[in-house]
């Protein structure tokens, strides 16, 4: 009887979850304007963990922790699966600068990714097997390549209320 209980609220709660990956169809399909889409809430699908090396004149850290590994100092940023962001500008048609911070200079890269259906995932420069670079805050940090993975998802149904306030006015003739 338990594991019956279990198994159904599963399923209520699976499908009460109506977060779903924003792809480059979805995307289409909407046709939002630069100015809709940053009224539109995303959300990480996984954590991101950045991080980078400092030396000693950084010594003031505004955000993230400080840890050590293998007798360096490192500042790492976590943000977390279901963080909420958006989209503070598109500097190309398929990609957006999402911020999950106060700070409109704080910001990560998205944009479709071919090898995983499409989904607005994190982009970075220099991938390799283990690590890519990605820019926050004017800053260089490292994060591990599973990463790249992470994708940006919204609640479509709150998506689609999005394009209800548009008007096309019908024009205006001399009287």
């Amino acid at each position: 009887m338990k594991y019956f209980l279990f198994i159904a609220s599963a399923i209520l709660l699976s499908s009460c979850a109506s977060l779903t990956p924003f792809t480059q169809d979805l995307h289409q399909e909407l046709n939002l304007s630069e100015n809709e889409i940053k009224r539109v809430q995303f959300y990480l699908s996984d954590d991101i963990v950045l991080y980078r090396q400092m030396d000693n004149s950084n010594s003031t850290i505004q955000e993230g922790k400080i840890k050590f590994r293998k007798g360096q100092k490192i500042q790492e940023i976590v943000f977390k699966e279901g963080t909420p962001g958006v989209v503070i500008f598109q500097p190309k048609e398929n990609r957006f600068a999402v911020s999950f911070d106060e700070n409109d200079d704080k910001f990560l890269m998205f944009g479709p990714n071919k090898k995983y259906y499409d989904r607005y995932s994190l982009l970075g420069k220099d991938w390799n097997r283990n690590t890519g670079q990605v820019t926050y805050g004017n800053e260089t940090f490292y994060t591990d390549s599973e990463n790249a993975l992470t994708s940006l998802m919204v609640n479509v149904n709150k998506v689609r209320s999005v394009t209800v306030d548009r008007s096309s006015p019908s024009g205006r003739k001399v009287k």
